[in-house]
């Protein structure tokens, strides 16, 4: 469903490439997880993908087999930071998507009831976002994205301001809806628990430059809200890998920042 091909970017004044030669293939339903240490361009891929940055370089990106290097209604994006819109009511933040693509004012309204239903705000459909926690902007953001009822859903670090209840709450609210709706999911996070929680495979990148240095997949049972996935001996197996990769990038990209004079991005 999401295939990336050989994408390169780099930005002016910065000596190294921020991504170079990036490939992964994501099927359709699946969840990929993309995790790194900082400067290793997991954001800078996630807006190329959703057309928010042309790739300063080459590379392609493809859903469903067409070529889409630029924002089309196939990808949403949900960012960490909720950009609710706050002269709109949950309703009319839900509803802001298909009003753009121009579904009628009923039409989209029902919509957006029906996802803010989904997410547990059904009652909440007439509060501004200052009315509303932050757990709950982030879920009104979650199902604004889906309004458009996109292909693929691109997240970036969308849990990573929230306080660890409200996190772990909204991880198997998240999971509930991807079972739900079958989409896509790109997902950056820095925390590899929640990467592993969420994911069937994830994929560690190294930086200077950004690249795909390892990909594991995930063989926790789905779905993984009916267990104690995190109590898994696989769970804890995964995590040591993840944290041992992840140990040794950091060393190598400090090392090289440090023959470098200490340039960082």
């Amino acid at each position: 469903m999401l295939k990336i091909d050989s994408v390169t970017h780099s930005f002016p004044g910065v000596a190294h490439r921020v991504l170079d030669n990036v490939s992964l293939e994501v099927p359709e339903g699946g969840f990929f997880s993309l995790i790194g240490p900082s400067g290793c361009g997991k954001t800078t891929l996630l807006r190329i993908v959703a057309g928010l940055l042309a790739p300063a370089g080459s590379g392609e990106v493809y859903v469903d087999g067409v070529s889409l290097i630029g924002p089309s209604p196939e990808k949403a994006m949900v960012f960490q930071h909720f950009n609710l819109l706050p002269w709109r009511t949950a309703l009319d933040n839900v509803a802001y998507g298909p009003e753009l693509q121009g579904v009628p004012k009923k039409e989209r309204h029902e919509l957006a009831r029906k996802q803010l239903q989904a997410v547990g705000l059904e009652q909440y459909v007439n509060h501004y976002p200052s009315q509303l926690s932050g757990g709950m902007q982030q879920r009104v953001g979650l199902a604004r994205a889906l309004a458009v009822e996109p292909k693929v859903l691109l997240m970036d670090e969308p849990f990573g301001s929230l306080d660890a209840l409200t996190r772990e709450y909204l991880q198997t609210e998240l999971q509930k809806l991807c079972e739900k709706s079958k989409v896509t999911v790109l997902f950056v996070t820095h925390s590899i628990d929640e990467a592993i929680y969420l994911s069937d495979r994830i994929l560690v990148m190294g930086r200077n430059p950004g690249r795909i240095v390892r990909e594991l997949e995930v063989e926790l049972p789905r779905p993984r809200w009916s267990y104690r996935a995190r109590s898994e001996p696989s769970f804890a197996k995964l995590r040591d890998q993840l944290w041992d990769q992840l140990q040794n990038e950091m060393a190598e990209g400090e090392g090289q920042e440090g023959s470098r004079g200490g340039h960082s991005e």
